[in-house]
């Protein structure tokens, strides 16, 4: 259940190693998260590596920092072996210090990440400047690892390249019940029954509630993206000249990149509407002056699932039933490599390669309060700020 990356991904596992492979998708392929994020491939998690490790205690949380340090290869080369057309430069990804204290945490990150040799490198404000093309940022931090993508393209790319392999998809099939009983699953959609002996849930921030299966609730942060119209080199020559794509060290973070284009894209926490856009439009003057006028192409938004100590998580549902969830905002390299770990975890009955530990159940206090805490947040930030 669910096209998005971490279904796919697993699909496409399944499906190359021989299994009968059938994948359920509530609306459209990469109609959630996969084809609305920012379009960073990162690696790692939104925690730097020291937590991650403290979280999940020593060996496993260095099992999962060696994973997903290697997670965009993985990204890459699926895009290579299944030639899928989403735009992808492999040009690093810049972490933008928006104030002068996002230095010391950027200083702390590279110091983590350099102790497990990741090659990244710390940048000064006129470094910076010179990379994005904005005198507003105080210093960076460049993850030569990570890259760019256009995601939709990336999940309807895994899409076709699962189906080359045999996997059957059914777009607008939302399962409303998934039972195990007689050795098998037994998931009903409003077309029909599909018995499966192996059963995958994939929705992550845009679960649907399905009788017999309960999946805990999860708080989710809102994100919403404003693209320019295509900009030539006279006006946008200097922005993002390398490629890079990046994200800045503020709590209510702002994210920015250009696509294949020319548009220069960017994002900021909050579900979208006139308070969230207009604070965009002030945003993008305030880093890239030239562009206050710049006439906008598209807006849209997204929603992204959030734990408690931002690790994601891998659910028992069952015999041979396992729900993966809790990306808080990494998904594209996570989505890929955790897909391709449950779906050979499901083949063989052996969970020693999943990425984190399987959990027998999973709970999130007063999620749906958080959820609106998140996005008042956004939106409280963006409304006073008139001045950015």
């Amino acid at each position: 259940m669910g096209g998005g990356y971490t279904g796919l991904s697993a699909a496409l596992t399944a499906a190359r190693q021989g299994a009968e492979v059938v994948l359920l998708e509530a609306a459209q392929v990469g109609h959630g998260g996969s084809g609305r994020n920012v379009g960073l491939v990162n690696a790692g998690l939104w925690l730097p590596p020291d937590a991650v490790a403290a979280r999940l205690w020593q060996g496993p949380g260095e099992a999962l920092n060696a994973t997903l340090a290697a997670a965009p290869d993985r990204v890459f080369e699926h895009i290579a072996r299944h030639d899928i057309a989403c735009e992808p430069r492999r040009a690093g990804t810049l972490h933008l210090a928006h104030a002068p204290g996002g230095v010391k945490d950027l200083a702390r990150r590279a110091s983590q990440a350099r102790a497990r040799g990741a090659p990244v490198t710390l940048l000064d404000a006129d470094e910076t400047a010179r990379r994005t093309g904005s005198g507003r940022f105080h210093g960076a931090l460049h993850d030569a690892r990570a890259g760019t993508i256009q995601p939709l393209a990336y999940a309807r790319g895994l899409a076709r390249a699962a189906v080359a392999e045999g996997a059957r998809l059914f777009e607008h099939s939302a399962v409303v019940a998934a039972e195990h009983h007689g050795g098998q699953w037994v998931l009903r959609t409003d077309g029909g029954k599909l018995r499966a002996r192996r059963l995958l849930i994939a929705t992550n921030a845009y679960h649907q509630p399905a009788d017999g299966t309960r999946l805990p609730d999860l708080p989710a942060v809102s994100f919403f993206q404003i693209a320019t119209v295509p900009l030539g080199d006279n006006i946008g020559g200097d922005i993002l000249r390398g490629g890079e794509g990046c994200w800045d060290t503020g709590t209510v973070m702002t994210s920015l990149r250009r696509d294949a284009d020319g548009r220069v894209i960017l994002g900021g926490m909050g579900a979208g509407g006139p308070t969230h856009e207009a604070w965009a439009r002030r945003k993008l003057a305030h880093l890239l002056p030239r562009l206050a006028e710049a006439p906008l192409e598209h807006v849209w938004s997204g929603r992204i699932a959030m734990t408690g100590d931002h690790l994601p998580r891998i659910l028992r549902l069952g015999p041979a039933g396992l729900a993966v969830f809790g990306y808080s905002g990494r998904g594209i390299a996570p989505g890929t490599v955790f897909g391709e770990a449950a779906a050979r975890a499901l083949l063989t009955g052996d969970e020693a390669g999943l990425p984190v530990p399987a959990v027998e159940s999973h709970a999130e206090a007063l999620a749906a309060l958080r959820t609106l805490g998140f996005e008042m947040a956004a939106r409280m930030v963006h409304l006073l700020s008139t001045r950015i």
